[in-house]
């Protein structure tokens, strides 16, 4: 498993943006794809976006799409999540994970594809 810190949560007000920060400790180079995830109260853990390490492709869900980038930067072995245009419907905490497995279209979204976790970033959309 490789240890897992966030951080760039906070408030913002709707059509607002943040950054968050997944910094990635202890074998960076055995892990092969990162994602976001994120969990409101009450719902499930549900997938936000993923990127393979190896070939920079990323997916993203669709409630996202075209307003969250996600970013590797191997040198600092951080990945990023830009997150623009925010609806009070982004309100959840945040958590970054990471997968020994290439990055897979029919999969990236199960949370059972990821050995690590990280403990979470907050973040709420209101005005």
């Amino acid at each position: 498993q490789v240890e897992l810190t966030e951080s760039g949560g906070g408030s913002v007000q709707p059509g607002g943006s943040l950054t968050l920060s997944c910094e990635v400790s202890v074998y960076y180079l055995s892990t092969n794809a990162m994602a976001w995830f994120r969990q409101a109260p009450g719902q499930e853990r549900e997938a936000v976006a993923c990127v393979d390490l190896a070939n920079r492709r990323a997916y993203y869900s669709d409630s996202v799409k075209g307003r969250f980038t996600i970013t590797q930067d191997d040198a600092k072995e951080v990945v990023t999540l830009q997150m623009d245009k925010l609806t009070p419907e982004d309100t959840a905490m945040y958590y970054c994970a990471a997968s020994p497995f290439r990055l897979r279209v029919s999969s990236w979204w199960e949370i059972g594809e990821y050995n690590s976790w990280g403990q979470g970033t907050q973040v709420t959309v209101s005005s």
